[in-house]
């Protein structure tokens, strides 16, 4: 009886031996990326629609082959709305999952929060939304817009002609560090303009906020004698009673315009826009778009929505993070194509330089030496129906300012990751 357990407890460990082997084998036959966006708390509301995104591009490449010969398998984690939480993911992802890249993270705090992760275990993120810049590492690649490309083109136009000619300026966001990052570069910016600090009204309210009766009452009385105009930097679900609040007191664009960088057609699509007709945005996409790539790229996510039965179904939107979302994915295949390898360092470098027909219509290429993409500049109206007509935009894409020119330590800053000068914060006197 003895020697009968014994046999079985060897054939048993045997068993599982052989089971762990052919799950490994199989680990092997796929190439892992990781998709790291909140999928609950306050960042959901634009969060989610990245991760759906990330998965429609990596099924599209799954269909045509996949990459080297092995299908992409996304691991997909919900950091929750956690700012210490998006490290620990990022970290198992890593160190656990092993994957090749990491596509994800919406608010700074939370690229603030992973960044040392990324630079420690030598990983990639592709980062896809709008920030505010003074950064450029090693182990990101930015596919959302710095300053130079959204909001300091955005604030320009609201002081030309055609934008309302104005003088006096509400700088309003949720109190983290792109709001306020951006601001202060907003603030240097106005004064090289020569808008004195009492032409500026600067006022941040936590990640979640729902009460803005008194902020819109205080900026309809900051706006008085000067033609005023709101900059919005507020993001997550907070949009949604703020726009209520600009409706609830009448508060239109032709009387103060809001001129958002968080807001698009994903928020806007719980919201009566009818109110908020003629307030802006400022991307480097809009659904909008007329073009043959734009047409593609919608008739693409119409489909995957469809296929995938998600939620919102036919009156789910295309955005700015999610064209950067997309062009990211896209990115990153093309450059473990050409590198023949998943290996970090090499696709690091062929990332590099990588060009892309984007949704937009633009040959959008990524910067060789400070890991941005070349964007154009995108402002648009409300519309009633929560899309937004386009009322200027650049000539094409301009090259994005890691370190901005308004502050002075960072203008004398340089960011180049060429070989063999590695550094993204070098002082231009000794570089």
């Amino acid at each position: 009886m003895k020697k009968t357990l014994t046999s079985i407890t060897r054939i048993l460990a045997i068993l599982l031996m052989a089971l762990s082997l052919a799950g490994a084998a199989q680990a092997e036959e796929t190439i892992k990326v990781g998709i790291l966006h909140s999928l609950s708390g306050t960042m959901a509301i634009s969060e989610t629609s990245l991760k759906d995104m990330a998965l429609m591009a990596i099924e599209e490449i799954n269909d045509s082959g996949g990459l080297l010969g092995k299908k992409i398998e996304p691991v997909v984690v919900d950091p929750a709305s956690n700012w210490p939480l998006f490290a620990e993911k990022a970290r198992e992802l890593l160190t656990k999952q092993k994957v090749a890249a990491v596509f994800g993270c919406w608010t700074s705090v939370s690229r603030k929060s992973v960044l040392p992760v990324f630079e420690e275990l030598n990983g990639l993120l592709f980062y896809p939304v709008q920030y505010e810049g003074e950064e450029c590492s090693y182990n990101v690649f930015y596919t959302g817009a710095a300053p130079n490309q959204q909001a300091i083109p955005a604030v320009e136009y609201l002081m030309s002609a055609d934008g309302g000619s104005a003088k006096r300026f509400v700088l309003l966001g949720t109190d983290y560090v792109y709001p306020r990052t951006t601001n202060k570069i907003l603030r240097a910016f106005l004064h090289s303009k020569g808008v004195a600090d009492e032409d500026i009204m600067e006022t941040y309210t936590p990640f979640g906020h729902s009460d803005y009766q008194t902020i819109v009452s205080d900026v309809k009385k900051f706006a008085s004698g000067k033609r005023t105009a709101v900059v919005s930097t507020i993001n997550g679900d907070s949009n949604v009673p703020f726009y209520k609040e600009l409706a609830n007191q009448g508060l239109k664009a032709q009387d103060i315009p809001v001129v958002a960088f968080s807001v698009g057609e994903e928020e806007l699509r719980g919201i009566d826009t009818k109110p908020l007709v003629g307030h802006l945005a400022a991307w480097n996409y809009f659904m909008s778009m007329d073009t043959p790539e734009n047409k593609a790229f919608i008739a693409k996510w119409q489909a995957y929505v469809k296929k995938h039965n998600l939620p919102g179904g036919a009156a789910r939107v295309t955005n700015d993070p999610m064209e950067a979302t997309y062009i990211g994915v896209m990115m990153w295949a093309h450059a473990v194509r050409q590198a023949g390898s998943v290996n970090v360092d090499a696709v690091r470098q062929a990332v590099a330089g990588q060009s892309f027909k984007a949704p937009s219509g633009y040959d959008i290429v990524m910067d060789t030496k400070n890991h941005h993409l070349h964007k154009p500049v995108v402002i648009g109206e409300v519309r009633d129906n929560g899309q937004f007509d386009i009322v200027w935009k650049t000539s094409g894409p301009i090259r994005a300012e890691a370190w901005s020119p308004f502050i002075p330590d960072s203008a004398k800053k340089t960011a180049d990751w060429t070989y063999p000068w590695v550094c993204g914060n070098c002082e231009k006197a000794k570089y």
